[in-house]
Parts: C-alpha cells; sequence; structure tokens
C-alpha cells in the first residue's frame, strides 16, 4: 500500500440477498485530507463505512486503512479509526466528562492517563464547563461535539463521520465544521457521509458520488462542477438601451427585458471573465451589476444521479437492502 494514502479499497462488492448494495467500488484516499461520499437514499453510502470501519464483511475486494488489512487485522483497523454516526452514542445520564472517562477505560487507558485525556478533549472541543453537567441536559450541538471527541479517546488517526451535522443548526454546523478542519490540521483523515452539498463543498479536498452501488464521478469539488454546463455571467443594466447595446455585442447571449439581464455564457474562469471586461469596455458598455454563476454539487448530484439532493429535508440513509 502506498504510505500517504489513510484509505485504499480495490473492488468492494456487497449484496443482501438478491440486493447488490455495493458494485466493485474502488477507493484512494490521502492521509490528513477530507473525502466526502455523497449518494441518494440507499445508494450505499452507509454500507460503505460499515464495511471500512469493521462492522460488517465485504463479499468480495480488498481494502488497506491505516496500511492494516481490513480482511486480516480487523483489530489493527479499529485501533486506528474512530467513527461516529447521524445519532449520538453519548449516555444522557452520565456527565460529559463520565462518557470520556468511560471511554478511556474501554481503550484501556489508565485511569490517570484516561482522566486526562478527558480533560483535554473537553477543552478542545469547547466543553469544559459543561463537563461536569449531564448529558441529558446539552443541547444538539453540544451532544455532536461530545460524541465527537469520544471518536479521539483513543487517538484515531482515521474517522469515520456519517452525516455528522443532520437536524444541527446553522451555527453548531459551522462549529463542528471548524472542529473538522483543526482535525485534518493535526493530520487525521476524515471520510464523512453527508446529505448537506453544502457541507461536502465547504470541508471536502475530494467528491465521490455513489449511484446504484456504483462510484460515478470523483474529484474536487471544483473538478465536479466544471462537468456540468450552465456556467455563465449575468449583466444587469439600469435600461433598456444600454441592454439593447449589450446584447447587440453579445450576440446569442439570453436577455430577459422585464429584468433587464443579459446571461452571458462563461465557465467563470479568470481568463474568460477577462476577456467579458475587454469586450465591455471595449464596446463602451454600461452595467449596473455583474454576478457569476456557476453550478453547484447540487447541480452536480441531479445530473449524475437524476436526483435532487435532500439538502432541505436530510433524513437518515435507511438501505433498502438492510
Amino acid at each position: 500500500m502506498n504510505n500517504s494514502l489513510a484509505i485504499e479499497a480495490t473492488g468492494l462488492r456487497k449484496s443482501y440477498g438478491d440486493k447488490l448494495v455495493l458494485d466493485g467500488i474502488d477507493l484512494r484516499i490521502p492521509a490528513g485530507t477530507i473525502f466526502s461520499l455523497l449518494g441518494p437514499n440507499g445508494a450505499g453510502k452507509t454500507t460503505a463505512v460499515q464495511i471500512l470501519s469493521t462492522y460488517i464483511g465485504a463479499d468480495a475486494g480488498e481494502a488497506r486503512i491505516a496500511g492494516h488489512d481490513l480482511a486480516t487485522e480487523p483489530d489493527s483497523v479499529r485501533a486506528a479509526i474512530g467513527v461516529t454516526g447521524q445519532f449520538s452514542a453519548v449516555d444522557g445520564l452520565l456527565t460529559g466528562e463520565e462518557n470520556l472517562v468511560l471511554m478511556a477505560k474501554l481503550c484501556h487507558l489508565g485511569k490517570r492517563a484516561g482522566r486526562r485525556r478527558a480533560s483535554d478533549l473537553l477543552e478542545q472541543f469547547d466543553l469544559v464547563e459543561a463537563g461536569k453537567k449531564m448529558v441529558a441536559t446539552y443541547s444538539g450541538g453540544m451532544r455532536r461535539r461530545l460524541d465527537l471527541a469520544m471518536t479521539l479517546v483513543g487517538s484515531a488517526r482515521i474517522i469515520f463521520l456519517d452525516e455528522p451535522t443532520t437536524g444541527l443548526d446553522p451555527r453548531s454546523r459551522h462549529t463542528m465544521w471548524e472542529i473538522i478542519r483543526g482535525l485534518v490540521a493535526e493530520g487525521v483523515t476524515i471520510f464523512l457521509t453527508t446529505q448537506y452539498l453544502e457541507e461536502a463543498d465547504e470541508l471536502a479536498d475530494r467528491v465521490a458520488v455513489l449511484d446504484h452501488g456504483k462510484l460515478v464521478a470523483e474529484g474536487t469539488p471544483a473538478e465536479l462542477k466544471r462537468r456540468i454546463p450552465g456556467s455563465h455571467v449575468q449583466l444587469r443594466f439600469a435600461d433598456s438601451a444600454r441592454l439593447d447595446l449589450a446584447a447587440r455585442t453579445f450576440g446569442g447571449a439570453a436577455r430577459d427585458d422585464n429584468a433587464l439581464t443579459l446571461q452571458v455564457p462563461s465557465d467563470g474562469g479568470v481568463r474568460s471573465l477577462r476577456a467579458l471586461l475587454d469586450r465591455i469596455d471595449d464596446d463602451s458598455i454600461e452595467v449596473d451589476e455583474l454576478t457569476v454563476h456557476t453550478p453547484d454539487l447540487d447541480d452536480v448530484f441531479f445530473a449524475l444521479t437524476g436526483h435532487p439532493s435532500t439538502d432541505s429535508n436530510p433524513s437518515k440513509e435507511r438501505e433498502t437492502a438492510r
């Protein structure tokens, strides 16, 4: 295995009865990066996480996690990873500190080392004051931070986050994003599944789209967006005379006489934008407002899967085969 890869998988397959959930997927995820797996409900995202985190076995294929063979060294894999699901796994009848100390015992840390680790994590996740309170009194964002902290008790270098911010308010989501970025800055690798496409766009170094058990696309968010047509520059004018002049200059551009706008096809790049501005100056066109429009990951998702994203109403993936 390439030592720079945190996760390397080839030909992973999984079926439940006659339902094929994963159809031979390949993954190569560099260490210290954020990889996001997107896909509609039932696409196989959760199954992929369950296989890579040793929860279930694959029917075929092979993988190495943190340099360890998934099939023959599962204990070594478990020692290197942490897993945080959509729903918090903390005990509401214990305090935050007690949850962390309990996890430290399960990780075979000594009593003193366990309490020191719990104290460090409470500080890292801004839970020092809350650490003495019962988790049942925590807000959703606090519970999610504690849940993620618990995956780090054993100093995991690879963390699987299965829809970690579902149900959180925008402020709590942004707090989680900052925590995730901080972990990656320390060298941790993040495997993220999410139904918030904005989240993948904001965080991920690379994104893969899974549909019907197959990876249908992979690349940086910018690379995936460039695959989708529809980029344009919208020009807005003060009156119809200026709109007419611009329409003659940019023949074929789509115009909206009611809104006094013109949509000029463009890839959104600096070079094409500079050329557009030069033509505007050369023809002395007065523009009130210029806006660059490029496809977002929602457009990519729909184009590749035929399904709209579920950003507006995210729900836990329920694999139909399970």
